[in-house]
């Protein structure tokens, strides 16, 4: 029998998960999410104030409008994200809930600043990807009906990869073709 101490197991609710590698994919996930919203925050940027009016082909919202979008919709993504991650269905949203708020958001925000679209992106894509590294690998692959995917059992990663993560990129993208950039 040995009589050396055995260094204490750490589990992913210890303060030092994260640097242990238990929580790697949710910081994985996290940086993936912050790469985007910086891809973003980029773009935004270096635009001229006349793309920042641009209306988006097959959207119609303007550029800025998309950005601020962009980062108010994260708390809500990531709220979504969380109840999963305790194990509870998303249940009662449907597409023309989302159609229907990003529309609100738009006519609510129409005069947005670059300034203040790059602030709130910044504040709550941090934020978001904080709550993304505080997940735990048993949270990621928890899974529960989504309504938004017709009832389908889905995982906390992959709304988290579909929705929150994915969501710069896609806007990103479109901006760039609208800009022919």
């Amino acid at each position: 029998m040995s009589t050396k101490a055995q260094p204490a197991a750490t589990d992913s609710t210890t303060p030092f998960a994260s640097s242990t590698g238990a929580r790697r994919r949710a910081a994985a996930l996290a940086d993936r999410l912050e790469g985007g919203a910086r891809s973003l925050i980029a773009l935004a940027e270096e635009i001229t104030d006349a793309e920042w009016q641009t209306r988006i082909p097959g959207d119609g919202r303007k550029v800025g409008v998309v950005v601020h979008h962009v980062a108010s919709m994260y708390p809500l993504e990531i709220q979504l994200a969380q109840a999963l991650a305790g194990g509870n269905p998303i249940a009662g949203v449907t597409w023309a809930d989302v159609h229907a708020l990003n529309a609100k958001h738009a006519t609510d925000h129409d005069r947005v600043t670059r300034a203040e679209a790059i602030a709130l992106l910044r504040s709550n894509s941090a934020t978001a990807a904080a709550a993304v590294r505080a997940l735990t690998e048993e949270q990621l692959d928890r899974a529960a009906s989504v309504s938004l995917n017709s009832d389908a059992p889905l995982t906390c990663q992959f709304f988290i990869e579909d929705h929150a993560l994915r969501h710069s990129f896609h806007h990103l993208a479109r901006i760039r073709s609208a800009l022919g950039r």
